[in-house]
C-alpha cells in the first residue's frame, strides 16, 4: 500500500524494509491544456554537507549515469504529455558510496521563455513524485505538488537520504524562480 505525503513529511524507506535496495523514481506533470512544456528531471548526489562534490554526480537528460552506477535517468520527455511517469530515475541504494548522502529530485522547465511567453509551474496539473520498490514495481508513496508555483520555474521536489544507517525519503516541495539548471546547480556547489 502506497503512503501519500505532504510538503515536509518524511517516511522510512528501509527500516521496515530491509531488502530495498533499488528504488525508482518517478516524476510526471500534464501541460495545462493546449500546451506542451518540456520539464526536465535530474538527481543531484550530495555529500554529508549538502554539497555536490563533482559536477558528473549530477544525473540528468545530458548525463544519464552517475560516476558509481548508481543514479540513472531514462530520458527526456519533451512535452510531458500521456499517462504516467513523465522521467524515471533509478536509484540503486546498495551502490551508493558511502561519501553520497542524499540524492535530490529537481524538475525545471526547459526553455522557460519561448514563443514570447514566460512559462512556470502554474501552468502544470498533476505534478507528483513517487518512489517505487523496483524489485516488484510496486509503488511505496507519492507526494503530489498541490501548492500554487506561479512564478516558480524549478522545483526541488524530494529526497532520498540516510539517517542511522537507514534510508529516508523526504517531500520538500520548494519552487524556485531559478531557470536554468547549471544556475541549481550552483546552490549546491
Amino acid at each position: 500500500m502506497s503512503i501519500s505525503l505532504v510538503k515536509g513529511q518524511k517516511v522510512d524507506l528501509t527500516k521496515n524494509n530491509p531488502h530495498l535496495s533499488v528504488l525508482k523514481v518517478g516524476l510526471g506533470w500534464d501541460p495545462m491544456r493546449g500546451r506542451s512544456m518540456d520539464i526536465d528531471a535530474s538527481a543531484l548526489l550530495l555529500n554529508e554537507n549538502g554539497k555536490l562534490t563533482q559536477t558528473k554526480n549530477l544525473v540528468y537528460f545530458g548525463n544519464k549515469n552517475s560516476p558509481c552506477g548508481a543514479v540513472v535517468h531514462s530520458g527526456d520527455n519533451l512535452t510531458g504529455h500521456g499517462d504516467g511517469d513523465d522521467e524515471v530515475i533509478t536509484v540503486s541504494l546498495q551502490q551508493l558510496p558511502p561519501e553520497v548522502h542524499r540524492v535530490v529530485f529537481i524538475v525545471n522547465i526547459f526553455r522557460f521563455f519561448s514563443f514570447g511567453r514566460r512559462k512556470d509551474f502554474s501552468m502544470v496539473n498533476n505534478a507528483y513524485i513517487r518512489v517505487l520498490d523496483a524489485s516488484q514495481d510496486e509503488e511505496i508513496l507519492r507526494y503530489n505538488l498541490t501548492e500554487d508555483y506561479k512564478g516558480m520555474c524549478s522545483i526541488r521536489v524530494g529526497e532520498v537520504y540516510r539517517y542511522g544507517g537507514e534510508w529516508k525519503f523526504g517531500a520538500i516541495g520548494e519552487g524556485s524562480t531559478i531557470t536554468s539548471l547549471n544556475e541549481l546547480v550552483k546552490t549546491y556547489e
